[in-house]
């Protein structure tokens, strides 16, 4: 009877806490390694692209892999390690999140009240202000947009403190997705940050800074590319044959920002894996208070979206949520101009990756790939090496499409007839808008060359009249038609859906 019993508590606590994984032994951890650089090397020797790539992978609270390999750069060659700092994009909002949910965890601010009622004088329109919540902000249901301020801080560069916080004004709001829908962008985050600068005095580097990046002991990741310190990875992307180039467009400290905007290494994406797994424990030590991490993964915005081999159901402060296959998956990734980062965690299981790669226009899908594998292998799914193999075969011939439609795109873009009726000499000049800021346009042998802040790209032809195409961020080409005067004169042009003016 008392065996029976200890049976069926035993099934009841199993019920309760789910199924308990045996510990992994040291010769696991060996195995575990030995499988994981082995795909990693045959995958970038196969894919043959990407130049380098940094991975952490973490299982409860011990980091069991770290690695850097390849090359960090090209031009010169760098090669890459666990000490390389990669551009982590769009993952950065879970740390821009967790300093802002942590100011509310001590009662410096409240993520549920509108604006209007703790920054009175904040800037944004009297109606916006009055209803629209940091909480609203982080998860990207506010139903606002401010394209000028996102453009400006991912972009141009061109935004010094007072010229931001004046263009708060300018936030609108979208009627297409109205408060309470989700619709991700970068805008949300910056104007969180924008006000909490307008209310602290700190600006979001000092913020993050103070309440993540320093209290995990993160010395490695930093909001400044000026000092990174060490070896910086670049990004990479597809020349116009398809041939892996050195991106013409790389992150400098006045394009970083907090929707986007921290370097990081392997080693320090450890700890922040550590931390999310443990909600807030580190080496041991409780870095933040018992469930303030966990509460940033608690989905409060829904969607339903496929992402690769993912399905996005939610989003928390700063992470989707979202399934991998049936485990729930917390995540996010980023990307920019040739940089792709995978951060995620398996709960259900405790364990957590990163994979960042310095290459994205032909197999940025590539740290996915490895971070799936290291998830699959570390918990023993069958054929993991025979299927994972089919995916790596399956990437190559992905690679080689894309290659043939950058080809392909080149050769119509140079087939275009130009559509300038005037010599280029009539287009030079600086362009204006108020809320986008200056771009130039200048003659050279190569042609019209347009140069807006740290980007800069020599046009193409379009096909309406008096117009060009540019690709100021690579992959990205957009219109900028000319509109002259009535003596030929040209006098404004249309780029980013408004008028800039000639001068």
């Amino acid at each position: 009877m008392l065996r029976r019993l200890a049976g069926l508590a035993a099934a009841a606590l199993l019920l309760l806490t789910g199924p308990v994984a045996l510990a992994a032994t040291p010769a696991d951890d060996a195995a575990f390694r030995r499988d994981a650089d082995a795909f990693i090397d045959r995958a970038l020797k196969e894919i043959d692209v990407t130049p380098g790539l940094a991975v952490a992978f973490v299982d409860g609270d011990r980091t069991v892999y770290v690695r850097g390999t390849g090359l960090a750069d090209t031009a010169p060659p760098l090669k890459a390690d666990a000490d390389t700092r990669f551009y982590i994009a769009s993952s950065t909002k879970s740390f821009t999140a967790l300093a802002i949910a942590s100011l509310a965890a001590k009662g410096v601010l409240d993520l549920d009240a509108p604006v209007a009622v703790w920054l009175p004088d904040s800037g944004l329109p009297p109606q916006i202000a009055a209803r629209v919540t940091l909480r609203q902000l982080l998860t990207h249901t506010s139903g606002i947009d401010n394209s000028p301020i996102s453009f400006r801080a991912a972009f141009s560069g061109d935004h010094a403190p007072a010229l931001m916080q004046e263009l708060l004004s300018a936030t609108v709001e979208t009627p297409d997705t109205p408060v309470g829908t989700f619709r991700y962008s970068n805008a949300g985050y910056n104007l969180a940050t924008l006000l909490l600068e307008r209310k602290t005095g700190l600006d979001w580097r000092a913020l993050v800074r103070g309440e993540v990046l320093d209290p995990l002991g993160m010395a490695a990741t930093t909001p400044f590319v000026s000092r990174a310190g060490g070896v910086l990875a670049a990004g990479h992307i597809a020349g116009p044959d398809g041939s892996r180039l050195r991106s013409p467009l790389q992150k400098s400290d006045a394009t970083m920002q907090s929707a986007g905007g921290l370097v990081s290494t392997a080693r320090d994406m450890a700890r922040w894996l550590q931390a999310q797994l443990n909600d807030g424990v580190v080496d041991g030590r409780r870095v933040f208070p018992a469930g303030l991490v966990a509460s940033t993964h608690r989905p409060t915005a829904t969607q339903d979206a496929a992402f690769g081999p993912y399905r996005r159901t939610g989003y928390g402060l700063g992470w989707e949520v979202g399934n991998f296959g049936d485990d729930l998956l917390i995540h996010h990734f980023g990307n920019f101009a040739g940089s792709r980062a995978h951060v995620s965690l398996l709960p259900a299981h405790r364990l957590g990756v990163t994979v960042m790669v310095n290459e994205d226009a032909l197999a940025g899908g590539l740290a996915d790939l490895v971070a799936n594998y290291l998830y699959e292998r570390r918990l023993n799914r069958p054929d993991v090496e025979a299927r994972y193999a089919g995916l790596l075969e399956q990437m190559k011939t992905d690679r080689d499409t894309r290659r043939t439609r950058i080809a392909e795109g080149t050769a119509r873009f140079a087939a275009r007839p130009r559509m300038l009726t005037r010599p280029d000499g009539d287009y030079v000049g600086r362009y204006e808008n108020p809320l986008y800021g200056v771009f130039v346009v200048s003659s050279t042998d190569a042609g019209l060359v347009v140069t807006m802040g740290p980007m800069q790209t020599v046009a193409q032809a379009f096909t309406q009249p008096e117009s060009i195409r540019v690709e100021l961020v690579p992959g990205q080409g957009q219109a900028i038609i000319f509109r002259r005067d009535e003596t030929g004169r040209v006098v404004d042009a249309r780029a980013m859906g408004v008028d800039f003016t000639h001068r």
